[in-house]
């Protein structure tokens, strides 16, 4: 299962880290220098939910950014208590 969101199709993307090293030019050093680059992954903020669609409730993988923005509607509490027991 892919870490994708439903709604707004966030996924995980690939980027790249640039390792540094040495003074800036404005505080009296030379220069900062690239010592290395390294690949990394920008992951999504995915959450399950319970989700009304289409009348009826599932489960599905959204990001939390969906859920703030409203795009998704949760099922309405259920206010069930057990019957009193029978004397």
């Amino acid at each position: 299962m892919a870490r994708e969101c439903a709604f707004t199709g966030k996924k995980t993307v690939f980027g790249g880290q640039i390792t540094r090293r040495g003074k800036a030019k404005y505080l009296g050093g030379v220069g900062r220098k690239v010592t290395g680059h390294s690949s990394r992954k920008f992951k999504p903020n995915i959450q399950k939910v319970r989700a009304v669609i289409e009348g009826r409730v599932c489960r599905i993988r959204v990001s939390a950014k969906a859920i703030r923005m409203g795009l998704i509607t949760k099922p309405v509490r259920r206010d069930w208590k057990p019957a009193p027991a029978a004397e």
